[in-house]
């Protein structure tokens, strides 16, 4: 369960209308750098009942939950199983990171075969994710000038060479840093990112713009030498732990 967080999330679970395979905490505090002031972003997948799937009405395949407790604003976001299982064979890297999240706020065995099935939907074209991704962000950071779109645009670009390399999905960006070859300012911009959600990045713009053009190269020729696969291996265990779980449910 979660470790790092001082709060009791068992009610907000038990609350959830229907049976909830995980939840697991996202955002700021996954990737290492909250704020004192950072949301809580859960994520996590639901189970809807069979009757919901088949019948005229149309299924609540996401559910979107916001509410302030303790003074922090929190937001749950779950998708029904199948919906989370065919994102995960879209090389989408996102919901992986919330799968595999250490900040578990709900988990069953349902969540542990999930997890177990992970290496065998990653590709080397989850590397297009965090390329664009890190785009989007550096772009963002360049129209705001914040800090945090900055250190978005390091994490992802670092999550994506070590993906490619190992085969592991990580994203929490302290963790990277002792991993891959990364810019030696990035543990004093994390510090900065702790005192505020929103400030501004004091940096050297021409040298971070090349840092990050840099990770660039390093993430497309880390994705040319990858072993991982051009395609998922785990579609045929996807199907059959969707269909029994359905018929469990």
């Amino acid at each position: 369960m979660i470790d790092d967080l001082d709060m009791d999330l068992t009610p907000v679970i038990a609350e959830q209308p229907h049976p909830l395979l995980f939840a697991t905490v996202s955002g700021a505090h996954l990737y290492g750098f909250p704020s004192q002031d950072s949301d809580l972003d859960l994520r996590g997948a639901h189970l809807l009942p069979v009757a919901d799937l088949v019948g005229l009405r149309e299924p609540e395949e996401t559910r979107s939950l916001a509410w302030v407790r303790f003074g922090v604003e929190m937001d749950l976001v779950t998708h029904d199983v199948r919906k989370f299982v065919r994102l995960m064979l879209r090389r989408n890297g996102y919901v992986l990171e919330q799968l595999l999240s250490p900040l578990v706020a709900h988990t069953t065995e349902e969540h542990r075969e999930l997890t177990a099935l992970v290496p065998g939907v990653l590709t080397g074209h989850h590397a297009h994710h965090y390329r664009g991704f890190a785009v989007t962000q550096w772009r963002l950071f360049e129209k705001t000038g914040e800090l945090k779109p900055l250190l978005y645009t390091f994490r992802v670009l670092l999550t994506g060479i070590h993906l490619m390399r190992s085969g592991e999905v990580q994203a929490h960006l302290p963790t990277l840093l002792e991993q891959v070859d990364a810019p030696g300012y990035l543990p004093e911009l994390i510090a900065a990112k702790a005192e505020r959600e929103h400030g501004g990045a004091d940096v050297d713009h021409a040298r971070v713009a090349a840092d990050v053009e840099r990770l660039h190269a390093t993430l497309d020729a880390a994705q040319a030498a990858s072993a991982l696969p051009d395609a998922p291996t785990a579609h045929d265990a996807l199907h059959d732990f969707l269909v029994r779980v359905r018929r469990a449910g």
